[in-house]
């Protein structure tokens, strides 16, 4: 007996394959996943290889040079160990290293002079007034912070100080012209023209480096309140015990 084409008796063998739908490919497709490109990655791994070839030359950077102390003197009471830990921490470009390590090694070697020296610990914030190793007064230190302070068009920039210098200067109550930055800083308009202070940066004054100074608290009617930035405040007591074995060529080391 015959069948009609379509009819339910078609025999399986002569029925057209069904198409799958919509929805099936759909649900069969696989996801696509975003890979980086490869140059993404060597890129990534190169500066990984950079950095830390970066970090180890940076290591022995510092144990290259700290390794001049340990050869002059093993017993050094200068704590190597703890200084090499301190800057193998911190992050300094090649300059800022060199000039850390210049300042250390040269307080080394003071210890062994007969001269006094003046040294600053910026990390612990206190200072030594010495005589080769022997520490005469010592005491607590405040740091101008560092900052760039802007007026309108006008921007004075403070870096932090760090090396060995000498007092360039040594001033008893000198008359400070009061720039327009302090008053800036202090959020006042300049007032025209700009005054001169007497004792304006304290009764003692240690000039080191250009504008960069020690000084003691200033007084009440000055504009500075504080340290000056980038510059060291020390109480008058302490720099009044110290004033008469400090002048110019007095050794400095800031660290």
């Amino acid at each position: 007996m015959g069948t009609t084409s379509g009819g339910a008796d078609e025999k399986w063998w002569l029925r057209k394959p069904m198409e799958a739908s919509g929805i099936l490919r759909v649900e069969g497709a696989r996801p696509r996943i975003w890979r980086p490109p490869a140059a993404w990655i060597l890129s990534l791994l190169g500066l990984a290889v950079f950095l830390g070839i970066g970090s180890a030359a940076h290591h022995r950077s510092v144990d290259a040079r700290l390794g001049i102390l340990m050869a002059e003197d093993a017993g050094a009471p200068f704590q190597i160990k703890r200084i090499r830990e301190e800057l193998a921490e911190q992050e300094m470009d090649k300059k800022a290293l060199s000039r850390e390590l210049d300042a250390r090694l040269a307080y080394a070697r003071s210890q062994k002079a007969h001269e006094f020296y003046l040294v600053l610990d910026t990390t612990r914030r206190r200072f030594a007034f010495k005589y080769g190793d022997r520490v005469v007064r010592d005491g607590c230190f405040d740091i101008g912070a560092p900052q760039t302070i802007r007026d309108g068009g006008a921007a004075w920039t403070f870096t932090p100080v760090t090396g060995a210098f000498s007092v360039q200067k040594k001033l008893e109550e000198p008359d400070w012209p009061a720039p327009a930055w302090v008053f800036a800083m202090n959020r006042e308009t300049p007032p025209r023209p700009l005054p001169v202070v007497p004792g304006g940066l304290g009764r003692y004054v240690l000039v080191f480096s250009g504008t960069y100074v020690i000084h003691t608290p200033p007084p009440p009617e000055s504009p500075l309140k504080t340290a000056k930035p980038g510059s060291f405040m020390i109480s008058e007591d302490d720099l009044a015990a110290i004033w008469k074995r400090i002048g110019p060529g007095t050794r400095l080391y800031i660290f």
